[in-house]
């Protein structure tokens, strides 16, 4: 069997590179870290498929060849050892496997032990979490990176890097955030997370301009992207260019409005005013949106909000819009909603099932037509668009609701193509693995779905899932249905 020179130089590179982070985090925190590249020695062969990026559009029908976690050729009549899987690709589309760009995994623990397979079920081969206290995540982390496990892969930030007071902490929230009160501590921070293996960190609203300039520094030094909320006391014209990715879209309405420096102002006297009578974290921050941002967004000013946009050409925008939009696409009110409660247990279901009590139809009503609307002014702009959900929060079912935001930004103006790419190609050049991941092509890592139809004629068909391969593995197998 011939493999290219590429291909065996991207193979070798993704087992040095792996070698060298399990074996830093295993010296350094005791857990098995996430590996970059397949242990499998599995060899699988696709026969006759149609494969499909949003790099390459959709290619001349073939094979593909895969062995130990890789793609390791693609093209006519391939040959494969006598222990090799065929699977009959013909009708079909071959894609690169899908990620959540934000998720919670140790936010609630009724999700803990259901995630891993709901994301493999629905094609979700790899997820970024964004948020979660280590003393929680790391144990989740090491169960499913066990031998016996199948899992997506996962890229993780730590807890949520917060300012005071901490908007997530233990005694109001999940945990999942910690407070910084100096710089020196932030840098500290940053290099004690990545100690501990992080891929990533993630920056909350409630630190100030210079602890910002702390943790944006130190993890440039380690070469750490950042993922962020645009921090209370800032522009997002001042932090986004300083990071990767900026979450939810949140407080770029504020920077747009035509009073943006008198509400920067309010906010910090408010922001100082909250820590004096020691409000807690989530009130002061709820407060603070509540107060500035419909406002902010009914009082634009176009030409201002062209320049902030401007300034985030370099900084991938993660909308969540299935979260911002709720109001206009509420998660029940689909046809199949009731179909996918049924994976989760009774107990959940049912409390689920209750989900239109809770919500309120007019409370994100303004930010949710707003994100929408801003969506194809960034696609206009050539801003980066990356697909997340913050799964589980706001009745997110892990996976399901990675396809609902897909089609979300689509009916918001997104093309499918970019659609396909905000959960591929995006994630991948977050983490600087785009010449490695989120495509169809030799050398690529072997993270796969078989689809029954085209995602780029109509984003929905990501559902249409036939196989699922994770890691060079052949994990879900309905070829035969």
């Amino acid at each position: 069997m011939h493999y290219s020179s590429q291909t065996l130089t991207m193979f070798g590179r993704w087992q040095s590179l792996s070698r060298l982070r399990t074996l830093a985090f295993i010296l350094m925190s005791g857990v098995i870290a996430p590996p970059l590249s397949s242990r499998s020695l599995a060899e699988i062969l696709i026969r006759d498929v149609t494969p499909i990026d949003a790099h390459s559009g959709v290619m001349e029908t073939q094979d593909a060849l895969i062995s130990d976690g890789f793609i390791v050729a693609m093209g006519q009549a391939l040959e494969a050892s006598s222990s090799a899987t065929v699977i009959n690709g013909s009708g079909r589309f071959l894609a690169p496997g899908l990620w959540d760009m934000h998720v919670h995994l140790s936010y609630d623990d009724r999700f803990v032990d259901l995630m891993p397979d709901l994301f493999l079920d629905y094609g979700i081969t790899s997820v970024r979490d964004t948020g979660g206290n280590l003393d929680r995540l790391l144990p989740i982390l090491k169960s499913l990176y066990a031998s016996d496990s199948e899992a997506p892969r996962v890229f993780y930030a730590g807890p949520l890097l917060d300012g005071s007071p901490v908007v997530y902490g233990s005694d109001e929230g999940k945990g999942i955030g910690e407070g910084t009160a100096t710089t020196e501590q932030a840098r500290s921070r940053v290099q004690e997370l990545t100690a501990a293996g992080v891929s990533f960190i993630k920056i909350y609203e409630m630190v100030t301009p210079e602890i910002f300039d702390a943790f944006a520094d130190e993890a440039s030094k380690v070469n750490l992207p950042i993922a962020a909320h645009v921090p209370l006391s800032m522009l997002a014209s001042e932090a986004g260019p300083r990071v990767q990715s900026m979450e939810h879209l949140r407080n770029i309405e504020m920077d747009c409005a035509r009073d943006a420096e008198a509400l920067l102002k309010e906010r910090r006297e408010m922001l100082a005013a909250g820590r004096e009578r020691s409000s807690k974290g989530m009130d002061l921050r709820s407060s603070i949106h509540k107060t500035q941002r419909d406002p902010a967004v009914q009082n634009e000013d176009p030409k201002r909000c062209d320049r902030v946009l401007d300034s985030l050409v370099s900084t991938i925008q993660v909308p969540t819009a299935r979260l911002n939009a709720m109001t206009q696409y509420p998660p029940f009110s689909v046809e199949d909603w009731p179909l996918a409660l049924q994976a989760l247990p009774e107990s959940l279901r049912n409390d689920w099932l209750k989900a239109p009590q809770y919500m309120d139809p007019n409370s994100y009503r303004v930010l949710g037509e707003w994100t929408l609307a801003m969506i194809p002014r960034l696609a206009a702009k050539n801003i980066t668009i990356g697909a997340g959900t913050d799964t589980p929060i706001g009745w997110a079912i892990p996976g399901y609701s990675l396809h609902r935001e897909l089609e979300i930004l689509v009916a918001a103006g997104l093309n499918p193509r970019s659609a396909l790419a905000a959960a591929t190609l995006v994630p991948a050049r977050f983490f600087s693995l785009d010449d490695q991941a989120g495509r169809v092509a030799e050398g690529y890592q072997a993270d796969l779905l078989l689809l029954d139809a085209n995602p780029l004629e109509d984003i929905r068909n990501t559902r249409r899932i036939r196989a699922v391969i994770s890691k060079g593995n052949l994990v879900r197998d309905m070829t035969l249905e």
